[in-house]
């Protein structure tokens, strides 16, 4: 009988191991970008934007080979879990964890300090300040892949998409992470310091 149960256990623990070998890959590119799933190739592009999730089920690093007009250089996703990959040529890609608003906080005014404190924390981020995983934030450079959570259902937008609504599970907070180009950001700290004048 304890063997039964032992290779049960053992059965089961397999399963659950070989569930996680995941790497789930949000490319961000330019529009005429080629990204050949199967041969791990992308053909940069020059002009435009596109992104497309690509999910690869296995444990062992992988390697993205990326042509570019710069010539070629190569990725390396080495752990599982979700990456940001930034193929765009000239393009820096920015982006952070989102924290649940429950329903009664939706309607909240932001205060003039708030708003300053806001202003600075995306200052700080153009600049490639204060950014860390255990930050939960993130400044993607042309050409490179970053990690930014071992969960692979975690609800990610790219660039010019907005995030959907969010409902918890179980009491759990959703994961959820906004992206944007450095332009956007830019953009937003320009129309946030209108608003503190």
């Amino acid at each position: 009988m304890k063997k039964i149960l032992f290779i049960a256990a053992a059965a089961s623990l397999l399963v659950s191991c070989s569930e996680n070998k995941e790497k789930k890959l949000l490319i961000i590119a330019n529009k005429d970008a080629v990204i050949e799933e199967a041969s791990k190739i992308i053909t940069a592009g020059s002009d435009g934007y596109q992104n497309k999730t690509i999910e690869y089920k296995t444990g062992d690093a992988i390697s993205l080979k990326i042509k570019s007009a710069q010539g070629e250089t190569s990725i390396g996703i080495p752990d599982n879990g979700y990456y940001i990959v930034n193929v765009k040529l000239n393009d820096t890609i920015i982006g952070s964890y989102q924290r649940f608003v429950k329903a009664e906080e939706a309607n909240h005014r932001m205060t003039q300090d708030e708003l300053k404190a806001k202003l600075d924390s995306l200052k700080l981020l153009v600049e490639n300040k204060n950014v860390s995983a255990a930050n939960r934030n993130f400044f993607i450079l042309p050409n490179t892949a970053v990690k930014i959570s071992d969960n692979t259902t975690a609800q990610v937008a790219a660039p010019y998409n907005p995030l959907t609504p969010l409902e918890s599970a179980n009491s759990k907070e959703p994961e959820a992470y906004q992206f944007y180009t450095i332009k956007q950001v830019r953009e937003l700290i320009a129309k946030l310091e209108m608003l503190t004048k």
